[in-house]
């Protein structure tokens, strides 16, 4: 068999192979001979019938099947030999097939970048050092607070943070629009939960009070004939509701399921799930950290195969989380190539990652799955049925070992990068951080 292989650019590969007529012929052969053991003929008994008859009859079919098995194996046979590694299924073109020549076909694919940088000596990076304080749980206790909040109705003009009962119609030129009309609707003033100078225009009102409010829809939108345009409201305060916030006391800890309704025991689970929120989150920087490090230094183009097959799972994703929120998919961008620069960086920290993996030898570290799953478990009432919920699927267990392995994997990069304590408040942590590759 001669094989032949040209770069057509970075990754592109375009190999002709020459596959011996001998070993062709061979195997046509023995599979006219198998299939006439058993071929039925007019006037001849099974196994009877003269070759030629049994060729006539099956040489097509049997040639083509024999082209396509022998595409298949000296295909593989031929990328081993040249120490060539396939991203993604190649495409065939086989060459006219003549009686008594070698059968040529062109298979052009592409190829996984090589890796060179399993190490990130020297990178900077800063480890966030944090302590939980009792400031930060009191923030957290006041922000439960608010998610319990009572409202009294008062006849004062209305403040941030108020919640008014309205009814309203917006009108466009003068007349009004679909789904510019309300009854009844609640409104906290300050959520800037509705479009810019809605809210704002409201300040000040009292209960009966009728108000029109001149504000401008956003260029971008979701309905695009009203996209930019100024629009008109007229507006009926009915209520004017202030907030009334519970008491931090042993009857909100039993509200809140602590089990002796105590407040210290209370303040005792909330410094504890913000130190799990704390070790995440640590965790997260550090990986997004150590990641973007190890990407830049292994700069490479990544197979179109695979960059493809990332953006559609991106898309699938995306649809998915929107349909979750009740959201409509037509939200998201439909162009591919928005979701290009994200996909390469995934692909390419997917082919670093799984190099690492193999030529240091990772496995993963069942003791750190089980901890794993215990800290994971920790937020729920009840954590053993949310461990033996992992434990009794394959896939949820695969995925839980498939993100600590990523962990064994920053580790072990860490230690070749120049590791620096940053001292930060809690809350400077949880600031929304960037999207990890």
């Amino acid at each position: 068999m001669q094989v032949t292989v040209e770069s057509t650019g970075s990754l592109g590969r375009r190999m002709t192979v020459a596959v011996p007529a001998q070993r062709m012929q061979q195997e046509i052969a023995a599979r006219l001979r198998r299939l006439s053991q058993s071929a039925r003929f007019p006037g001849f008994r099974p196994g009877k019938a003269p070759m030629k008859m049994v060729e006539a009859q099956y040489g097509g079919k049997v040639t083509e099947e024999v082209v396509g098995d022998l595409i298949r194996a000296t295909f593989h046979e031929a990328v081993h030999e040249k120490g060539l590694k396939p991203a993604g299924g190649p495409n065939i073109e086989p060459k006219s097939l003549s009686p008594g020549k070698d059968f040529e076909y062109i298979a052009t694919f592409e190829v996984y970048p090589e890796i060179k940088q399993l190490e990130i000596n020297g990178q900077r990076i800063e480890r966030p050092v944090v302590t939980i304080s009792d400031t930060d749980v009191d923030r957290t206790l006041d922000s439960l607070r608010h998610q319990r909040v009572s409202w009294s109705p008062v006849e004062r003009a209305a403040l941030n943070g108020d919640r008014l009962l309205l009814d309203f119609q917006g009108m466009v030129d003068g007349v009004a629009f679909e789904g510019g009309e309300a009854k009844d609707f609640p409104l906290v003033l300050g959520n800037n939960t509705l479009i810019d100078g809605f809210e704002s225009g409201l300040i000040g009102a009292v209960a009966g009070e009728s108000r029109t409010l001149d504000v401008t829809f956003p260029a971008d939108y979701r309905n695009t004939q009203l996209a930019g345009k100024p629009v008109q409201f007229v507006v009926k305060v009915k209520q004017v509701n202030a907030p009334v916030l519970p008491e931090v006391n042993d009857e909100f800890a039993r509200a809140l399921g602590v089990t002796d309704g105590k407040v210290e025991s209370l303040r005792t689970e909330v410094r504890a799930n913000l130190e799990r929120e704390l070790a995440e989150r640590v965790r997260r920087e550090l990986r997004e950290q150590v990641f973007k490090a190890v990407i830049e230094a292994n700069p490479m183009d990544v197979p179109l195969v695979l960059e493809q097959n990332e953006i559609e799972h991106l898309q699938q994703s995306g649809r998915a989380n929107l349909e979750a929120q009740g959201l409509s998919a037509k939200q998201l961008p439909t162009d591919p190539q928005l979701y290009a620069e994200q996909a390469r960086k995934r692909v390419a920290l997917g082919l670093i990652l799984a190099e690492m993996i193999k030529v240091k030898g990772l496995t993963v570290d069942t003791q750190r799955v089980q901890a794993r799953l215990e800290e994971l478990a920790a937020g729920y009432d009840n954590p053993q049925e949310f461990i033996a919920w992992h434990y009794a699927k394959r896939e949820r267990m695969a995925e839980v070992e498939s993100k600590v392995l990523e962990d064994q994997a920053v580790d072990l990069l860490l230690t070749s990068a120049q590791v620096v304590d940053k001292p930060m408040t809690f809350q400077e942590l949880m600031r929304p951080a960037q999207s990890t590759p």
